[in-house]
């Protein structure tokens, strides 16, 4: 039995509303589902008791992958900076395909959103997608985030 597709990613947030508001208005995602998470079979699967958490599922039309967002109510824990960083194990970030990366740069820049650099080409093709750009980033709550646009060579 193998793998057939990628579910979904899960980001923990401390404000939910902010990260809804970042991840739609800022990155174009779409809210797709919304819900409390509590109960034994959440406890059982995370092996928290007394867990409740807040769930927002985000998705790109007519993209099967999904973000999920949560925002603990209980238990609640402060965020380790650490995670922040590019190279310290463990999933490090998540990267988005745009059509128009300097309009999104523009406009993630003008919200006050700051790089950890501009977008840079990758000084080799991509595989069969050709020439990549990129660039890093931190949503609000400190999450390295790319965004990645390609052109065929």
């Amino acid at each position: 039995m193998m793998i057939t597709s990628i579910d979904h990613i899960n980001i923990v947030v401390r404000d939910m509303e902010r990260a809804v508001a970042f991840y739609c208005e800022m990155l174009g995602l779409e809210q797709t589902f919304e819900t409390v998470l509590e109960g034994d079979w959440i406890e059982t699967v995370t092996g928290l008791p007394n867990l409740r958490a807040r769930c927002v599922f985000l998705g790109v039309p007519g993209q099967s992958v999904r973000l999920e967002l949560l925002q603990y109510l209980s238990p609640q824990a402060e965020p380790v900076e650490a995670n922040s960083l590019p190279y310290v194990p463990g999933i490090r970030h998540m990267a988005f395909e745009v059509d128009d990366m300097d309009a999104l740069c523009a406009r993630l820049a003008a919200a006050g959103v700051r790089f950890v650099s501009p977008p840079v080409t990758v000084p080799f093709p991509v595989g069969d997608k050709g020439t990549k750009r990129l660039c890093y980033f931190h949503d609000p709550d400190g999450v390295l985030l790319e965004v990645a646009a390609y052109s065929n060579p």
